[in-house]
Formats: C-alpha cells, sequence, structure tokens
C-alpha cells in the first residue's frame, strides 16, 4: 500500500456490506472483479464515494465499480490513456478521459486482460505528477 494512501478498514467492510446486499449475479460479479484488482495490485486501496460507490485507487483513481440493473459498470477514470488490445472497454467510449467495462449477467471477462489494465492504471497514476507537484518543465 502506498505511504500516502493508507487503507481505510471501514470502506472495505463497506465494499463486503454492498456486495452482500446485491444477493444475485450482480454481488458474484462486483465480487470477482474485487478479487482481480486485488491479485492485480495488491496494494490497492479501497474507498467508497458517491453515495456507496466502491472505488479502487493507488496513486489515485483506477477504476469505480457500480451496479445498475443490468450491468456491473466499472469505470476507469483514465480508461481513454490505456491500452486495451482485448477490447475490454465497451462503454464510455466516446470521452477524453474515462472507459467503462459494462458487464451482463452470464458475461465472461478475461481475468487476464483486466488484471494487465489495472496494473496499467497504477503505473499510468505513478508517472503522471500529482495536482500541484511541479514538473523538471516547470523551471
Amino acid at each position: 500500500m502506498a505511504k500516502d494512501e493508507p487503507q481505510d478498514p471501514a470502506a472495505s467492510r463497506l465494499i463486503d456490506e454492498k456486495i452482500e446486499s446485491l444477493a444475485n449475479w450482480r454481488g458474484a460479479m462486483l465480487a470477482r472483479m474485487r478479487g482481480l484488482i486485488r491479485e492485480a495490485d495488491p496494494d490497492v486501496v479501497e474507498e467508497v464515494k458517491w453515495r456507496g460507490v466502491p472505488v479502487w485507487s493507488h496513486g489515485g483513481i483506477m477504476c469505480t465499480g457500480e451496479t445498475y440493473k443490468s450491468v456491473v459498470k466499472l469505470t476507469f477514470m483514465k480508461g481513454a490513456s490505456l491500452e486495451d488490445p482485448a477490447g475490454l472497454f465497451n462503454s464510455s467510449l466516446e470521452g477524453n478521459a474515462r472507459r467503462a467495462i459494462d458487464i451482463r449477467e452470464g458475461e465472461a471477462i478475461d481475468a487476464e486482460a483486466f488484471k494487465a489494465l489495472i496494473r496499467e492504471a497504477v503505473a499510468l497514476n505513478a508517472a503522471r505528477p500529482k495536482s500541484g507537484s511541479r514538473r523538471e518543465t516547470d523551471f
């Protein structure tokens, strides 16, 4: 875990409760995707924002996990900057920054390709200066 991002056990518990409250395929899918995120980045920080939305961060937000009636949506905040050779992104494709993966009941997800996206999102967050920080070119 990054030193500047302490893990909040309360946030992890809230995500557990959210998953348990979805006593159908959406809870199982959200739990699976959460597990893949943790496998890809053992230092991931779990947060809950925006009225209970699970958020996974490492040096900045990587992705969110929202549940709707017919989809589990994983939105990558900087998805437009990520390589997606497996073509997992299938939603929010028109924006300049975000990209999302909508998973419907019965759909499979390429676990290795998803974990590669997570690792790439971590690397992208690490490569970008924090807001307010100065780059070498600023001097």
